[in-house]
């Protein structure tokens, strides 16, 4: 995305506020406006307010002097509320549409936006953008009207004297073209250092067990040192490029300054200038000061907000998961069949699942197992379509589940990982999740077959408690059970369950087995276990190797043939 096309998309932004916009343009003019009527009153007071006839009254002057300071502050504020009022929707609907997009990309963008930089563009980079846009509102219109009606003023005095003035304006473009090339490719890198640095502020709140438990308070505490140097020595080249901006401008300010006294002071002496018109114009052009400095800073925030254009656009323009599909209008029987399915991720070389055939009749629990990196939770993922397959297809009830709206095809899903993810609510709202209208009778159903019933009646307000992030107020088999009372309450005819029962005590294990094993009847059931224990009655045991399928038949069968989960199973059982 080129930086003109951004920063039309970001001027397109303010399409829908135009009437509040206007407000806030009528003050910065009136506020413009008022500049040149200071300098315009220093004239008439020292040429005819200090005379000893005086042509107006005294009185006028502090109704003067306090009515352009009423006015003036009046435009302000309908310029600062209006700008303020434009930011905070936009601010809101920017990160609104991100996040949007965020609940609608597939699994494979976290494997290249990392979680830091995800939180990075939607705090910080909005934020830039909104700056931007305030100075370029306030600066190129308010502060350049402000210029144009001194200067204007400023040829009404004296034309001669205005003419060294607009010298400084080309000089100071030229210092401005001259800095922006570099500022642009230092707000770039500080960019992505300050993602990385959030990156690691992420990571470290959410690994805190694993930093305390193997003593990793020094390698994280140097990570964010070095990596907040890296920020810090960033922000240092970025101010000194913008600030040369400054002392260059300041001394040609100076020069035009010193040149125009001279010439004004030769044409006094020539009667061609009065003191009360030398005061006025020295005062303008002293005026002009202000606004042309804030023109000539104004690419800082400009590079800024531009470079955070593109990757907050990049982040809303992210391709979403596909929404085509038909609906399903019934609940499906359960029939799952791969045929010839093969999968790669993105930027592997190696594929991770290669020409996998399977078929899963309604209600039959296949177990998948195999060493560690052998595709189970790769096959697993293909199901619920997180990824898509790179050759085959998977067929439920005969249709190709690519021809099914995502949405039909996940309600007939329910879901228990290992990694469990709760939510800061109650645990009724975790257990009904996804349900707008939850059947409290059914949270309570689901709770007792999941054995969570003597926990929650624990809590201190029941079903009520808000159990924290994550679900941290409960311990590592409570939550494992709440998420099983999750996919209880869902009642899906297809269960996946990645090792469902890893985090359990033996005890909860057999009681939350017994569940299982009455939750999976009559639905298919595809279960990743390491325990080979907890699956022996699987109706069919499928054995992965390196992506590919080596062994399927019942325990039994497997043990007789004596392959590949033989060893494991013997392997396993000699260790305990």
């Amino acid at each position: 995305m080129g930086l003109s096309h951004t920063f039309k998309r970001i001027v397109g932004l303010l399409k829908p506020y135009k009437g509040r916009l206007l407000l806030a343009l009528g003050g910065m003019i009136v506020t413009a406006a008022t500049e040149p009527a200071v300098a315009a009153m220093m004239k008439l007071l020292l040429d005819k307010g200090f005379s000893q006839a005086h042509t107006f009254s005294l009185w006028l002057v502090p109704l003067f002097v306090i009515g352009i300071f009423v006015i003036r502050g009046l435009s302000t504020f309908t310029t600062s509320y209006m700008m303020a009022w434009i930011s905070g929707r936009l601010m809101s609907q920017l990160r609104q549409q991100m996040f949007n997009r965020l609940l609608d990309v597939p699994l494979g963008f976290y494997r290249e936006h990392s979680t830091g930089h995800v939180i990075n563009t939607m705090m910080v980079e909005v934020q830039q953008i909104l700056d931007m846009l305030r100075s370029l509102l306030v600066v190129l219109v308010r502060d350049s009207l402000t210029v144009v009606g001194l200067l204007g003023y400023l040829f009404w005095l004296n034309w001669k004297l205005t003419l060294v003035t607009i010298v400084l304006v080309p000089l100071i473009a030229l210092v401005i073209r001259l800095t922006a090339r570099r500022l642009k490719r230092l707000i770039s890198q500080n960019q992505e250092i300050n993602a990385e640095l959030m990156q690691t502020i992420e990571e470290t709140t959410r690994a805190r067990h694993v930093i305390k438990l193997f003593g990793g308070q020094t390698y994280e505490a140097k990570r964010f040192e070095h990596r907040s140097e890296r920020l810090r020595g960033f922000m240092i080249r970025m101010a000194s490029t913008m600030a040369t901006t400054e002392p260059i401008t300041q001394f040609l300010n100076s020069f035009s300054i010193s040149v125009i006294i001279v010439i004004a002071l030769a044409q006094t002496g020539d009667g061609g200038m009065t003191v009360g018109g030398f005061a006025s114009f020295i005062t303008a052009m002293l005026m002009t000061l202000t606004p042309l400095k804030h023109l000539a800073a104004i690419n800082g925030p400009l590079q800024r907000g531009l470079a955070a254009g593109e990757i907050v656009f990049g982040l809303i323009d992210a391709s979403p998961e596909r929404t085509t599909g038909k609906i399903l209008d019934q609940r499906v029987a359960g029939r799952l069949v791969f045929e010839q399915v093969s999968f790669m991720y993105p930027e592997e070389k190696q594929a991770a699942l290669s020409n996998i055939s399977l078929s899963i009749e309604p209600g039959e629990t296949i177990a998948l197992v195999g060493m560690s990196g052998g595709g189970k939770s790769t096959l697993v993922n293909l199901v619920p379509e997180f990824y898509s397959v790179s050759e085959g297809r998977i067929l439920l009830d005969g249709v190709p589940i690519s021809d099914i709206a995502l949405t039909s095809l996940r309600a007939q899903m329910a879901m228990v990982s290992q990694n469990v993810v709760l939510f800061d609510d109650t645990v009724a709202a975790n257990i009904a999740y996804g349900d707008d209208h939850p059947d409290h009778a059914r949270i309570q159903a689901a709770a007792q077959a999941a054995h969570l019933s003597d926990v929650i009646e624990a809590l201190p307000e029941g079903f009520e408690t808000q159990i924290g992030d994550n679900g941290m107020r409960l311990s590592g088999g409570q939550r494992q059970r709440l998420a099983i009372a999750r996919a209880i309450y869902k009642n899906a005819p297809i269960l996946i369950l990645d090792e469902a029962t890893s985090a359990l005590d033996t005890e909860s294990e057999r009681a939350v087995q017994l569940a299982l094993d009455t939750l999976m009847k009559g639905r298919t059931t595809l279960v990743i276990a390491h325990r080979l224990s907890t699956i022996e009655h699987a109706d069919r045991i499928v054995v992965l190797q390196d992506g590919r399928i080596v062994e399927v038949g019942s325990h039994t069968q497997l043990l007789g043939a004596n392959g590949v989960y033989a060893h494991l199973y013997h392997l396993q059982f000699s260790r305990n």
